[in-house]
């Protein structure tokens, strides 16, 4: 095979992607990816070492948490990027390992490969085919390697997000450099791996605490709100991705040039800031979750701009209009650079483009309401608590996660129809598409769709169950009348899920299908220990979950 990948829930056959990813990438993007993640081991063998002495250097911090950001599914397919950033790697590695002996440091002989390689950039992809995920021979070590891998592909996107605001904790980029390190250990029992599984879910929690933190210091507590998805007759910016402070500093540099800014997939939940409200050039949501965009950016019209992962590679009819920043890249696609000497990023070319545009044309009309994140639905709490207490709302189900092509994703939406009028969906990331825009209705003017934001969001889903075990006064979150029903796609879903098991939450359902990285022993341990379940029917998972 020319390359292995089976990181997303869209593997091909379910299995992995042997030729080319299903997301689109290439089998020398692919691999290169499994070299920058073995050259990030290797930079963390020292690192560890450094911070033992004392010495730790936050451009190395970054460093690996960007690249690991950066093999995220969807984020970057751009060869030449990777090749830019294995090469950095290395020369970081070299200067901490210099350092390192420099402060009085002994350098083990029995170093591993991954933090003593070297090679000329002409010399990678013969490199990168040694040691992609199956030289880990063992299935049961494997799975677990990749899962904690994969979950530190999830912790890296969040902290990123916390970094560009300026939040950052020095335990989580230590853990994610020790946890590296472990995936190396050929010592290390498949109890160990377990464990380090379950801390890396204690630091999902910590990570996602850091950017609700982030967030709502920044821009304000998320609010009740209702979104417009229609359009004007202004021309415009679609932009797309996760990333409120390249949104921030967009809306700040469009004010007053007569250009509109649309949110489009995971950046919906801006609108519920009140920071973002001032705009009045910020006029609503285009479209749905990342995979229709290539027929949505077609109808946009205007630019887009990507500003993390969730980009499919363009059609040729708005290939021209695409910009992307940060991790994300696609080859010849422009790029906007990195903010310099504390200097916003530069917006003139993508709003200059916009003006040459026509108006978006307009694929639906109305509203959707969101802004239920905790704070919200905290002030809310007595109506919520009462609504319980009187038989109002029988059971919550959480349905947080990923939207995506696959046509077996429509059972969240069937799903969502099929749940009683007396229930209510706690959602945060683009799962949400599958039923925001249904005529599901309210209990007692609850909406029976509280939508608390983007993934990482899904802390604000913690934080409710959390709060009201205690309200309820139960031992544990497990005896609220709560219900997971969860779609994954992507590894910042898989960092969720690890933080929602290290909160002891138990019998989740997750679909469409169970990770193909799982092997059948690692299944049985999530079953066994933890109670996951795999979805089948709507008729029959409701049976299961209403008794």
């Amino acid at each position: 095979m020319s390359m292995f990948c089976y990181q997303c829930q869209e593997t091909a056959k379910g299995t992995g992607c042997t030729i080319k990813g299903v997301c689109g990438k290439t089998e020398n993007v692919a691999n290169l990816q499994d070299l920058l993640i073995y050259t990030l081991k290797g930079i963390s063998v020292f690192a560890l070492q450094g911070r033992a002495m004392g010495i730790v250097r936050p451009e190395i911090d970054k460093f690996i948490m960007e690249s690991l950001f950066a093999t995220i599914t969807n984020a970057n397919f751009d060869r030449s990027r990777f090749v830019a950033r294995i090469e950095e790697g290395l020369k970081l590695r070299a200067e901490l390992k210099q350092e390192i002996i420099k402060a009085g440091g002994t350098i083990p002989v029995d170093l591993h490969d991954a933090a003593t390689w070297t090679a000329s950039a002409a010399e990678f992809d013969h490199k990168a085919a040694l040691v992609g995920v199956l030289t880990t021979e063992n299935e049961d070590v494997r799975s677990l390697r990749q899962l904690l891998t994969y979950g530190l592909k999830g912790m890296s996107a969040y902290a990123e997000h916390a970094y560009t605001l300026a939040h950052q904790e020095d335990e989580i980029f230590a853990f994610i450099e020790k946890a590296l390190v472990a995936t190396l250990d050929d010592t290390l029992s498949a109890d160990d791996l377990v464990a380090l599984v379950l801390e890396a879910g204690k630091h999902g929690v910590e990570v996602m605490a850091l950017l609700d933190k982030a967030n709502t210091t920044t821009y304000g507590n998320p609010e009740l709100t209702k979104v417009n998805i229609g359009v004007r007759n202004n021309p415009a910016i679609l932009i797309s991705g996760h990333d409120l402070k390249d949104l921030e500093e967009l809306l700040i540099q469009t004010q007053g040039t007569g250009v509109d800014v649309y949110t489009h997939g995971e950046m919906l939940p801006a609108h519920y800031y009140p920071a973002f409200k001032k705009y009045d050039n910020f006029v609503g949501n285009y479209g749905n979750a990342w995979y229709k965009q290539d027929k949505e950016f077609e109808s946009f019209n205007g630019p887009i701009f990507l500003t993390t992962n969730c980009l499919i590679p363009p059609k040729d009819s708005y290939k021209d209009r695409l910009y992307t920043t940060g991790v994300v890249g696609f080859e010849g696609i422009k790029h906007i650079p990195d903010r310099a000497d504390g200097k916003a990023k530069d917006f003139s070319a993508l709003i200059e483009h916009a003006k040459k545009c026509p108006a978006p044309t307009e694929i639906e009309s109305g509203e959707i309401v969101g802004g239920f994140a905790h704070n919200q639905v905290l002030a809310l709490a007595d109506k919520v608590v009462d609504a319980v207490k009187t038989g109002a709302i029988k059971r919550f189900f959480v349905m947080a996660g990923c939207d995506g092509r696959m046509k077996s994703r429509d059972y969240y939406a069937n799903f969502a129809e099929a749940l009683p009028k007396d229930t209510v969906i706690l959602t945060a990331g683009c799962a949400k598409y599958k039923y925001n825009k249904l005529n599901l209705g309210d209990i007692g003017g609850i909406p029976r769709v509280l939508d608390a934001g983007q993934c990482n969001d899904s802390y604000s889903l913690a934080v409710i169950a959390l709060k009201l075990k205690e309200v309820f006064g139960l031992d544990n979150v497990n005896q609220l009348p709560i219900s997971y029903n969860i779609a994954w796609y992507e590894q910042k879903a898989v960092i969720v899920l690890l933080a929602l098991l290290y909160l002891g939450v138990k019998n989740i359902h997750l679909g469409p299908t169970l990770p193909a990285f799982l092997s059948p022993n690692v299944v049985k341990v999530l079953v066994e220990n933890f109670g996951i379940a795999g979805i089948t029917n709507v008729e029959d998972d409701l049976k299961i979950f209403l008794g």
